[in-house]
């Protein structure tokens, strides 16, 4: 079984390299956006789509232009690799997978990445990696680095500089350790709510943070733009930002670790976070109703990342020798565990679950766990979900492995 994995540091650059750095995200962002309006007039001419051998043939012409010839200071295989990613997002768009390829904005995901690892050397025991145009940078060995290094992306997020070494090594096929199957339900209240009653608690690291935050957003919104402190301001910001993220990624990662190893079949709701969050403000013509309440169930919804927990539980799984099952989540809250009797009159309220058929009590989130794992294995068993006296034809849904940092 082949694994590629990422291994993310943080980086301790000097001065000068962090300058660099800055340079080659932006000279990256540049082609990205350059060849991105390239095809957008190739294609209001009525052209085909440009692929990218004939688009990286551009990057010779664009570095003897007049006033680009900054472009030749940042590695050419980083500019090459920005025209693949454009490619990809296009692929995604075609796919159906992703929207239509955006402008990339400074300061916002600034990256590059050094995809051949010929050119990469790097000594652990002196904690520190040499890239070609930036030297030998140290950085935060927190822990080894396993299996043969594939490429280096490097990265600007809240003010500091990450690296993430993606690597590729062959293990022997995982057989899982626990025997169980369970179901969970995914909410605001509770976070995961399990099939055999117990719950985790949500962590809701934004909600904490949310009036610290909006103080400082006030305080920004006061000083000139651009100005020095505008930009003192901003990097406070940025701080609390990536300390909610980091809070919420450490909480996804502890989580999913502790499912991942108890389990070996787990369940969960196919449910689509992008049409759960969508705003109910409307239209001129046609105003949404209670919006504001909305918003914060919205804010509460993304609050929890839901679709990185799925994420995770797919990879970790699939690491430790189990699997993860998506079913449909229609119902899952209103049906009778017992019975099968499917009515809104079953959940009297958020909590609350009481059968007006055969009096069947419980929390409505146990019981919508306990329908997961009931769905998970009809389509273990014959590919189908049998209810209300038809079936519905439902593929199962397996995560596959993915790269983590």
């Amino acid at each position: 079984m082949i694994r590629l994995q990422a291994f993310k540091y943080e980086l301790m650059p000097t001065g000068g390299q962090a300058r660099d750095m800055r340079r080659f995200a932006g000279s990256c962002r540049f082609v990205y956006n350059k060849a991105l309006a390239m095809q957008k007039e190739n294609h209001a001419q009525g052209n085909k789509f440009i692929g990218y051998v004939a688009m990286a043939a551009n990057l010779p012409v664009w570095k003897r232009e007049a006033g680009m010839a900054w472009l030749q200071e940042a590695p050419s295989q980083a500019l090459q690799h920005a025209l693949k990613d454009l490619e990809n997002a296009y692929k995604n768009f075609f796919g159906k997978r992703a929207g239509f390829p955006c402008f990339k904005r400074k300061g916002c995901g600034d990256s590059f990445r050094y995809p051949d690892p010929k050119q990469i050397r790097l000594d652990e025991a002196n904690n520190r990696i040499f890239l070609p145009k930036l030297g030998w940078l140290r950085y935060r060995n927190s822990r080894h680095v396993q299996g043969e290094l594939r490429n280096v992306t490097v990265s600007q997020s809240g003010g500091r500089w990450y690296m993430a070494i993606q690597t590729r090594r062959e293990v022997e096929q995982p057989l899982p350790t626990a025997t169980t199957a369970i179901g969970i339900d995914v909410g605001v209240t509770r976070f995961a709510t399990m099939s055999d009653g117990a719950f985790i608690a949500p962590l809701n690291s934004f909600k904490k943070h949310q009036q610290r935050l909006a103080r400082y957003q006030r305080r920004m919104s006061r000083k000139v733009k651009f100005s020095g402190n505008w930009k003192k301001a901003k990097a406070r910001v940025q701080k609390i930002h990536a300390r909610i993220a980091n809070a919420r990624k450490d909480f996804l990662h502890k989580t999913t670790a502790a499912i991942s190893k108890s389990h070996a079949l787990v369940c969960i709701e196919d449910v689509q976070v992008k049409n759960m969050s969508r705003s109910a403000k409307g239209t001129i013509e046609h105003p949404g109703s209670k919006v504001r309440q909305k918003s914060g169930l919205n804010r509460a919804i993304l609050d929890q990342g839901w679709g990185e927990f799925r994420r995770q539980l797919g990879y970790k799984l699939a690491w430790n020798g189990g699997m993860l099952l998506a079913v449909p989540p229609h119902h899952t809250s209103q049906t009778c565990p017992a019975c099968g009797h499917v009515s809104q009159d079953n959940r009297r309220t958020q909590a609350q679950f009481l059968c007006v058929d055969c009096g069947y009590k419980n929390h409505a989130d146990v019981v919508g766990a306990i329908n997961v794992l009931a769905r998970g294995h009809r389509v273990l068993a014959c590919g189908e979900l049998a209810q209300s006296g038809c079936s519905m034809k439902q593929e199962p849904t397996v995560a596959t492995t993915q790269m983590t940092a």
